[in-house]
């Protein structure tokens, strides 16, 4: 009878990572399994393909090796014969670099969503704290001071310290 579920001795095993190191295109076996059979998508041949022309433009191979390999790539079906095209080279510092371009790109996006979050924070306070003191001006019939001044004040000097003088945490 099927119960739409698969037991542990028919599902096929988990890739916990994929097996290329993006900034070199080596295949990687560090923490997982590497299995050179599986069969390589589009991307893994994009992936090789610019670790050839990578190293062609770094002078690791010539225009004909670089051409040879560039066909086996193309036509490559598994992760081995993708591995084998670019076994020999040495790291890539052009993937290096736009593997960093790539993660501080990522990072000053997710500081400018930081940021903006945080003073929707400090909006969201202000919008409270005057309500709260609206609320109690009207029970005491009277419009005293604005007391949300002192903290809002404080919380945007902080916010502001924070943009004037940002930390360096590029270790």
């Amino acid at each position: 009878m099927y119960t739409g579920f698969v037991t542990a001795d028919e599902a096929p095993p988990p890739r916990t990572a994929p097996p290329w190191n993006q900034a070199t295109h080596h295949a990687t076996t560090r923490g997982h399994t590497m299995d050179h059979q599986l069969r390589a998508a589009d991307h893994d041949r994009d992936a090789t393909v610019q670790r050839l022309g990578d190293a062609l433009a770094e002078g690791a191979l010539d225009p004909a090796e670089h051409h040879r390999r560039l066909d086996r790539a193309l036509a490559a079906t598994t992760y081995g014969d993708l591995h084998r095209l670019t076994a020999d080279l040495p790291p890539s510092k052009a993937a290096r670099d736009r593997a960093e371009t790539a993660r501080r790109t990522a990072k000053a996006h997710a500081d400018k969503r930081a940021w903006r979050d945080e003073w929707g924070y400090w909006a969201g306070g202000a919008a409270i704290m005057t309500v709260i003191w609206a609320v109690s001006a009207l029970r005491e019939g009277e419009w005293t001071f604005y007391w949300p001044a002192v903290p809002l004040g404080i919380w945007a000097a902080v916010l502001l310290s924070y943009a004037l003088w940002p930390t360096r945490d590029d270790h």
